[in-house]
């Protein structure tokens, strides 16, 4: 038995007969004047002044809603989270403890041999897809690489991918093709610029990470207190330049590591690349970043399972799981509640940001029934409440009530206690029509929303209301407007449910009414 209890797991390692040759990437002269060409050949140059002419496209900006997906060798053991592949060669963690009593020791089967058991025998893209749509997601970004160096796409730069070691299919591949088909947004993620550290761990004992054979798996394996070297860091930008080519995501996603200062030409690079290769296939792309990675207005901001404190001029954006746990499947989930997920929605996109909600296949290519009934319980809603979400923008306040999660990243460990009184907005115009609306985050117990911003005494609405209704209904709700709030008593059918219920009003044309200067920090 391993020390959590599980019975110790016979897997057969890997035969490293049945693996092709290294691929020989150490000359990349040629492959790095074809990106200089592209870039000297297009709209942008590879620097600040020229990358923060970059603006967010309309569809981005309208999308609001988008699947990630975190998915890999480490879901094989299925313990801990997608970390997997680093912590088990720190001597001293849980997981060095488990994989030793559950596998053997890490001579005899490292992270290596976990690949071949990651097989997607049952992956089938169009049923997923399917289910994406189902939740209302508007674009799909697969992980195309994590830090663990298994690429999930068909690679000419390494050995190590989905379509010569595990499936032998070039899995993402046919996952973006099956978006296409529906109409979704393609986009990739890439977690490889951690990489060059990642399996450093078993660097200091007796493991496969110090066997020559498999240096083109685990990388460099430096210690963290260095820099990645030149070799590295060329690597990493035609990577990333092959995926951008090969599948021509919309969505670039880059998790932490880039911002290292020694990433910085590289990424100024990157950028005018694939904003050049964009502009060569007249589509509109877009480029999530952390931190600082990316100058102000180069890229979209990316907090990592966090929020803003208020409204972000510029588009935003949250990434976050169906999981406390990890973003990668393991056993022993923590789920959130589809309440908390679709209340982390609506937050984001009162803030004027997008959310893009991960999930975490299995290894044998099935999505968790725990996790399609997450994704299907925000698409229900999406479904009668949408309007109020897509294609929207901020109104002059992102919400009322006594509740706000913290923002920053990282702020998620535990849900907001939100109320009845915890409302967000959001407006839409259309030709014609001025609609605001309130989205309350927890359906009244008493079946009644009260909406202090929108009561007579509030200078934030600032024409006649010539119309109120409830999404979904189609019935006109009784409501009444005092100086203090807007009461609108709700439907039968929008007294229980994941989520809460919305109220729109619909404001008189501009003109109709003497305007009132609008009030950012007003508490109210």
């Amino acid at each position: 038995m391993s020390p959590d209890g599980r019975r110790t797991v016979h897997l057969e390692p890997l035969d490293p007969t049945t693996l092709p040759e290294p691929v020989d990437v150490s000359d990349n002269r040629a492959a790095l004047a074809m990106v200089d060409a592209v870039i000297a050949a297009g709209p942008y140059d590879a620097t600040w002044d020229s990358l923060s002419g970059y603006r967010a496209p309309q569809w981005y900006r309208d999308a609001k809603f988008g699947v990630f997906l975190h998915w890999g060798a480490f879901s094989v053991p299925a313990f801990g989270n997608e970390w997997y592949p680093r912590t088990m060669y720190r001597r001293g963690t849980p997981t060095f403890e488990h994989h030793v009593a559950t596998y053997g020791p890490h001579d005899r089967f490292g992270y290596k041999d976990f690949l071949p058991h990651f097989r997607m025998e049952h992956f089938d893209p169009d049923e997923w897809v399917a289910l994406f749509k189902r939740a209302g997601a508007q674009f799909v970004v697969p992980v195309a690489e994590h830090h663990d160096g298994y690429a999930m796409y068909d690679t000419a730069r390494s050995r190590w991918n989905v379509t010569q070691v595990g499936p032998e299919r070039d899995v993402m591949g046919d996952l973006l093709a099956a978006v296409d088909r529906s109409w979704l947004v393609t986009g990739a993620s890439t977690h490889r610029a951690e990489h060059w550290f990642f399996m450093n761990g078993g660097a200091e004992f007796d493991s496969d990470v110090r066997d020559p054979a498999f240096a083109d798996l685990y990388g460099p394996a430096l210690r963290k207190e260095m820099n990645p070297t030149e070799r590295f860091l060329e690597d990493w930008l035609l990577r990333t330049v092959e995926i951008i080519d090969s599948y021509r995501p919309q969505v670039l996603y880059f998790d932490t590591g880039i911002e290292e200062p020694s990433f910085e030409p590289y990424i100024r690079r990157l950028a005018a690349y694939y904003y050049n290769r964009a502009a060569e296939w007249g589509r509109e792309v877009v480029i999530n970043s952390k931190w600082d990675a990316f100058r102000p207005g180069s890229a979209v901001l990316d907090i990592e399972r966090g929020t803003m404190g208020g409204i972000r001029e510029d588009v935003w954006q949250n990434d976050t799981s169906v999981s406390r746990t990890s973003w990668s499947w393991v056993d022993g989930h923590d789920y959130k509640g589809a309440s908390e997920l679709i209340q982390e929605l609506v937050d984001v996109v009162a803030k004027n940001g997008n959310l893009l909600l991960n999930i975490g296949p299995r290894p044998d290519g099935t999505i968790p029934e725990e996790e399609v009934a997450l994704l299907e319980s925000v698409g229900d809603w999406l479904a009668v409440h949408g309007e109020a979400i897509y294609g929207s923008s901020p109104w002059v306040v992102f919400g009322e009530g006594p509740t706000s999660p913290a923002a920053g990243s990282f702020t998620d460990a535990a849900a907001p206690a939100y109320t009845a009184e915890d409302v967000r907005f959001t407006r839409m115009t259309e030709v014609g029509h001025d609609y605001v609306y309130g989205i309350g985050l927890v359906r009244p117990a008493d079946g009644r929303m009260r909406i202090r911003s929108f009561g007579s005494g509030s200078p934030l609405v600032d024409r006649p209301i010539v119309d109120v209704r409830v999404p979904g209904s189609g019935e006109q709700p009784e409501w009444t407007r005092t100086e203090d709030h807007l009461e609108v008593v709700l439907p039968d059918a929008e007294r229980t449910g994941p989520g809460g219920a919305v109220v729109r009003l619909e404001l008189a044309p501009e003109g109709a009414a003497p305007r009132i200067d609008f009030f950012h920090g007003l508490n109210i």
